[in-house]
């Protein structure tokens, strides 16, 4: 699923080999924080939300055999420096 989620997220970055992906898994639930550059937010998460909607929905429809629950969080890298 963290194959899907990287070809989508470098389908719409500018600089795709700066993303990061920190996973954590808790029981059936996986949690996927994509932590990207100032430049790529925008580019990434869409007008309104669309795209990281639309990346939640393909997730949801991709794992639904899986029997895991995936929640995508997006965040910028300066939000996870100063956790």
């Amino acid at each position: 699923m963290l194959d899907l989620i990287k070809y989508i997220v470098g389908t719409f970055a500018e600089h795709p080999e700066n993303a990061q992906y920190l996973v954590s898994e808790t029981g059936n639930l996986v949690t996927v924080t994509i932590v990207l550059s100032e430049d790529d937010m925008g580019k990434v998460i869409g007008r309104q939300g669309k795209i990281a909607k639309a990346m939640r929905t393909l997730v949801k429809a991709a794992s639904a055999k899986s029997g895991k629950k995936y929640n995508i969080e997006i965040k910028e890298q300066s939000e996870v420096v100063a956790e």
